[in-house]
């Protein structure tokens, strides 16, 4: 890697609300990893006692969002390429995690699946890949239809959160109870506890999808840098290659002198980035995940319906119309789509972003295409791909909730090796003045514990469990 060009910070001319954005698309796909189909499943099953790995898992990575936006406003760069400066092997490896983390299209079927449910029921016309087609034609054009991407993209998923929130706050106040409540509270403070029937595999996955959780988290790089945030401006924006010719985003960027305008510059984009989180990712996902939680335990676990794989949204619709009445029934099937769907949306994307920018960061010969062009061919190839798993899965009879586990379980691995990685980033490369304080640093390491703790006890399950 070469070494970082010397620039000046641009300049933060505008309000937070002006150019909030990158947070919520991060919302947009960390509601739907983990608070509607891995959390109220476990709910379902063994209620709400270990609801606190929930809580957990948000607030570190609300500390882990927060480095890779420190790295990706003070460079411009992504944190993939800042891992390249470790180590040229990163890129590789990481390809090859987001890869086997997310080639079946586990999301995309749920997608479909929940639209299906809402148009014409479960067991109405059309197989899971027709249905699984028609929500990747619409991902499509919403990805490929604007000239810049990220607009589209975050206008969507901003309107899908609006959508998700006031449905989930009216669902609480139609069948909430204080019993319900004080429950979930007690599983909220019962910290460390794990039920003997769930496996530290399964508690690990539900840790890592509490929040974005896995690759997702370092998609926050591509949209501070879309989103024009700090050093990100000097970066060219993706452009789609369908409707315009973008540059190739070069594969190194920029630090900037440690003087007094620099800092103070520097000081305006990080309190963006500190609201941008704590508002969006950190109180806003607290509040869907909980909210869903809720709804499977006063919907599911009380009546003992533990839902199969790819039925839990109708399951849970289906007792909600008993006791709210069709209209409940139909907005919490518009809730489980609008879900699903942003994030399919997101994981579609940012993967795409993934596997473009390590492509042109390692392979020289590859730059003679933009970006763009290399987004284009990821992203089209694994929608088509994508639509033929499906057709092999459920011809073979293979549900799409394994392979959501899936992602989150090699999610975890992947982030044992990134959080701690993101540190080191900050303290080696960055400004003395701009590195991470004691708190942060306390934080991280916090956080490097917990994901490389369960990590190793997770190795070790798998090899007893065989024995």
């Amino acid at each position: 890697m070469s070494d970082f060009e010397i620039k000046d910070l641009p300049e933060r001319t505008q309000s937070f609300w002006k150019i909030a954005g990158p947070g919520a698309v991060l919302v947009g796909l960390s509601i739907g990893a983990g608070e509607i189909i891995i959390w109220p499943s476990i709910v379902a099953e063994y209620g709400a006692s270990m609801v606190w790995a929930a809580i957990l898992g948000i607030f570190l990575q609300l500390w882990v969002n927060l480095e890779i936006g420190r790295w990706t406003i003070a460079t411009g760069e992504t944190a993939f390429t800042g891992f390249s400066r470790i180590w040229i092997g990163f890129g590789p490896l990481f390809l090859l995690l987001t890869v086997i983390a997310n080639v079946a299209p586990g999301w995309g079927r749920a997608s479909g699946l929940a639209l299906k449910a809402l148009i014409v029921g479960p067991a109405g016309y059309g197989s899971d890949t027709f249905w699984t087609v028609i929500t990747f034609l619409i991902a499509a054009i919403i990805l490929f239809g604007p000239n810049v991407i990220y607009q589209s993209v975050e206008r969507s998923v901003e309107a899908l959160i609006i959508i998700i929130t006031v449905g989930l706050i009216s669902m609480t106040i139609a069948i909430g109870s204080s019993d319900i409540w004080y429950t979930l509270g007690k599983g909220i403070i019962n910290v460390g506890y794990r039920d003997p029937g769930i496996s530290i595999k399964v508690l690990f996955s539900a840790l890592v999808f509490a929040g974005a959780g896995g690759i997702y988290n370092l998609f926050y790089s591509f949209y501070l840098r879309d989103k024009n945030i700090g050093m990100g401006a000097r970066i060219p924006k993706m452009i789609n290659p369908l409707r315009g010719k973008g540059e190739a985003i070069p594969s190194k960027g920029f630090l900037f002198k440690e003087n007094s305008e620099n800092l103070r510059r520097f000081s305006a984009w990080w309190n963006f980035v500190k609201k941008d989180q704590i508002i969006f990712f950190w109180a806003l996902n607290s509040v869907t995940i909980i909210l869903f939680i809720f709804g499977a335990l006063a919907i599911l676990h009380p009546r003992g319906i533990i839902p199969a794989a790819g039925t839990l949204i109708w399951d849970e619709a289906v007792v909600l119309g008993e006791i709210w009445g069709n209209p409940g029934r139909v907005i919490f099937l518009i809730v489980g789509f609008a879900t699903l769907f942003g994030t399919q949306l997101v994981v579609l994307d940012g993967v795409s972003r993934t596997l473009a920018d390590i492509i042109l960061m390692n392979v020289k010969k590859a730059r003679f295409r933009g970006v763009g062009w290399w987004y284009m061919i990821f992203c089209g190839g694994w929608m088509i791909l994508g639509c033929f798993l499906t057709f092999i899965m459920e011809k073979i009879g293979v549900t799409d909730l394994g392979f959501i586990f899936n992602a989150a379980y090699v999610g975890g691995f992947t982030m044992a090796i990134y959080v701690p990685l993101i540190l080191y980033l900050n303290l080696k490369y960055l400004p003395k003045s701009v590195k991470p304080g004691v708190t942060a640093i306390t934080m991280m390491v916090i956080a490097s514990v917990v994901y490389i703790g369960f990590a190793i006890s997770s190795i070790i399950w798998e090899i007893t469990s065989r024995l």
